[in-house]
């Protein structure tokens, strides 16, 4: 391990915390999916919401100076005879830019993998790229039968089983929590108030509606 592995550290978030975590997470979205982004404002509004799971909202640090932060919030799954499974999702995950793709999400995530079986969690359904998440043992949901709330198999949704042979032998339908549905002018009202930012276009965008509006059949 080096000595900059040796600094790191991985804790909950406190409220010594809140502004610096927000920080963090619009300039790592800024302009990422849209031009500017709302996952700051999702992160503000995030840790009052009852589905908030503040067990899992970490921080983590590096030399002393927190750089990214991992936040949960609880979702459902309901199968065939509406029996319901109570799961979760993660999201934003966010390191500060320029220290970016250097192992301290995998990290984040692997730590709050542990946490979230620990408190009795069997399964994760989350939206995002298979680059960034199947390395970290996500699948596509399709493998697993789940399905979004209009029968779709997105391609972006995709599931990892804490528990392995949690989800098996059943057809399930994942539910977000509406914390999710994020008014737009309340995000971009959020972002006025800000340190201005440049919103720009940029190729991550196409990419994104590409991929966020792709199905598996």
């Amino acid at each position: 391990m080096t000595e900059e592995k040796e600094q790191i550290t991985i804790r909950r978030e406190t409220k010594a915390d809140h502004a610096r975590v927000e920080e963090i997470t619009r300039q790592a979205f800024y302009n990422l999916y849209i031009p500017g982004c709302v996952e700051h404002y999702l992160v503000h509004i995030m840790r009052s919401h009852r589905d908030f799971v503040p067990e899992l909202d970490l921080v983590l640090e590096r030399g002393g100076q927190v750089i990214g932060n991992i936040m949960y919030t609880r979702a459902s799954l309901t199968d065939r005879d509406g029996a319901e499974k109570q799961i979760l999702t993660f999201g934003p995950v966010s390191i500060l830019p320029g220290l970016q793709r250097r192992g301290y999400g995998k990290l984040l995530m692997e730590d709050s993998f542990a946490r979230a079986l620990a408190l009795g969690y069997e399964a994760i359904v989350i939206f995002g790229s298979p680059a960034n998440y199947v390395g970290r043992g996500f699948k596509s949901c399709r493998k697993y039968r789940v399905c979004a709330e209009d029968g779709s198999y997105p391609a972006a949704m995709l599931v990892k089983e804490l528990r392995p042979g949690a989800l098996e032998g059943k057809d399930w339908v994942y539910r977000d929590s509406p914390v999710m549905k994020i008014e737009e002018q309340e995000a971009q009202r959020f972002d006025d108030g800000l340190e201005k930012m440049e919103k720009k276009q940029q190729p991550s965008q196409e990419e994104f509606y590409i991929l966020s509006h792709s199905v598996i059949r």
